[in-house]
């Protein structure tokens, strides 16, 4: 138990450093790109018929149906063969922004679908504008159905920051792999990143049962 403390205590600056300067803001930067992501493909396919919705719908079917391990190489390393060379965090951002979003716009497809279709007529015979109706009638019931899924789709945006070690990015994740690779202490390291997530995922799951209260809280049962 003495050598698992001593590990932990020497090697927890670190990882918190790693956390701080790459998990956070990386997490945070590529989210915010999905959500913009999200909403304008989901518009697009609802909304937009012929070349743009196939194209939409393409991007979709692409990202969710490749490994984000692999789009990372493709952008990384990949993409430096057709004269685009990016940084490794510009990279991941990327990469992440366009594999949540794609997750993140079916949520908020779906959250637009569920609207019933009577409050769409409702909103005609008072003869709001589709811009209007949208802002006013859909948007705010979309928001509250879209809170849980795209809350999920944040904290898988946070786990997927454990494979941007194979981009030469210095995450937690890699910080422990070095870690172990120096004391041969495989199973406590990554047992501490282990816990490190973990923490991470339950505070942002209590944040996402205040969210979804907050959102909810004119909503009668």
């Amino acid at each position: 138990m003495s050598r698992i403390l001593e590990l932990w205590i020497d090697s927890l600056p670190r990882m918190l450093l790693a956390l701080v300067e790459t998990t956070v803001p990386l997490s945070i930067l590529a989210f915010a790109i999905a959500m913009a992501i999200a909403v304008v493909v989901a518009l697009v396919r609802l909304y937009v018929p012929g070349p743009l919705a196939w194209l939409a719908w393409a991007y979709v079917q692409v990202f969710r149906g490749t490994p984000l391990v692999v789009q990372l190489f493709i952008v990384y390393f990949g993409l430096p063969n057709v004269g685009i060379v990016l940084e490794a965090f510009p990279a991941a951002v990327i990469t992440l922004a366009l594999n949540s979003g794609a997750y993140a716009s079916e949520a908020v497809r779906a959250s637009i679908l569920s609207i019933p279709r009577g409050q769409f007529e409702a909103a005609q015979t008072l003869n709001l504008s589709r811009v209007a109706t949208f802002r006013r009638v859909v948007a705010p019931q979309a928001i509250r159905i879209a809170v849980p899924p795209l809350a999920n789709d944040f904290i898988d945006v946070v786990k997927g920051t454990s494979l941007v070690f194979a981009i030469t990015l210095i995450d937690v994740f890699q910080v422990g792999r070095q870690v172990a690779a120096a004391t041969y202490e495989p199973l406590i390291m990554y047992t501490l990143v282990a816990l490190i997530y973990l923490v991470m995922v339950s505070l942002l799951s209590l944040g996402q049962s205040a969210l979804e209260r907050k959102v909810s809280a004119h909503v009668r049962s």
